[in-house]
């Protein structure tokens, strides 16, 4: 049985379980394995030893956006050299 999952590794994200995610690319839900293993076995009740093999094939590779930076304009506001041309 071959599925396809996306693999997305940021270390940069907010939250340490965004850091690592594997998700189905037409639906974007969390694989079950456990789910997909009973399906192999055929559902049945019962307690099953089961070997699972992982092969790994990177079919394509994206990398991450990066994060705009605004940058912002200020004006230039020159200091008076003379204190009393503040006051009122």
């Amino acid at each position: 049985m071959n599925k396809h999952y996306i693999l997305n590794l940021n270390p940069h994200a907010k939250q340490e379980w965004d850091r690592c995610t594997l998700r189905d690319p037409l639906t974007a839900k969390r694989p079950d394995f456990a789910k997909l293993i009973a399906e192999v076995v055929g559902g049945k009740p019962g307690s099953y030893l089961v070997s699972v093999q992982i092969e790994v094939e990177v079919l394509d590779k994206a990398g991450l956006p990066q994060s705009e930076q605004l940058t912002l304009s200020l004006p230039e506001i020159s200091a008076h050299s003379h204190p009393q041309e503040l006051v009122a």
